[in-house]
């Protein structure tokens, strides 16, 4: 009785383990392409695959073209303006399991410690000089200055960072295997989601003055408040 328990245990956990590293990826697509018809309905997510897709007779060479990267996007008072590629912004991108984005950094300017739980992301320098790294799940820390021309990859899951350590401004393009990878800034998860005070004060510590004032500066409705 006990042999046949342990047999089933072990078949429902391969079981798991299959099904949910097959979850882990987007699907694999059963068509050439899905360019999906306009979203009407509230219920759709914006990066759903499984949306109608056009007639292929309603299709031209435009609905496979995308010309946002040719400027940076609006930077904020940091110094850093993205512009993020996915289906939303370029439906022919819809079911192939990829976005991307443009990352331009004034001089000194930083793209914060983040990582996307969905995706591996490749970064080419195309101009500037960027020191660039990620950290890996035994805290060792990959970073050297990239010159121009130079990629990077950042493991799916992994923090990584950018900083422009050069005179002009720097842009980065950013490839992920991912139509919705996802992001979470950690500052912002950290000190912008709602952790209890007390929590953060015997993680960090930092008075709960300090706490508050980190609250307030990444917590978006502590910032409209104040």
């Amino acid at each position: 009785m006990e042999a046949n328990t342990m047999f089933l245990t072990k078949a429902l956990l391969l079981v798991c383990f299959r099904v949910c590293f097959t979850l882990a990826s987007d699907p694999d697509p059963i068509q050439d392409f899905c360019i999906p018809k306009p979203i009407t309905s509230p219920h759709h997510h914006s990066f759903s695959t499984n949306l109608p897709c056009k007639n292929s007779s309603e299709l031209t060479t435009e609905d496979f073209i995308f010309s946002g990267f040719k400027t940076p996007g609006n930077f904020s008072e940091t110094g850093l303006a993205t512009v993020p590629v996915n289906p939303t912004t370029f439906p022919g991108l819809n079911t192939l399991g990829l976005s991307f984005v443009r990352a331009d950094l004034q001089p000194g300017a930083i793209n914060p410690p983040h990582y996307h739980p969905r995706a591996t992301e490749v970064a080419h320098v195309v101009k500037g000089r960027v020191y660039s790294g990620f950290v890996d799940s035994n805290n060792k820390v990959y970073a050297k200055v990239m010159e121009e021309g130079e990629m990077m990859v950042y493991p799916k899951g992994l923090v990584h960072f950018q900083m422009n350590v050069g005179d002009v401004t720097a842009t980065i393009l950013g490839g992920l295997n991912s139509q919705s990878p996802g992001i979470q800034k950690i500052p912002s998860v950290v000190f912008g989601s709602g952790i209890n005070e007390e929590l953060l004060v015997k993680a960090f510590g930092l008075s709960l003055e300090q706490i508050g004032t980190l609250k307030k500066r990444f917590n978006p409705v502590m910032s409209n408040e104040h």
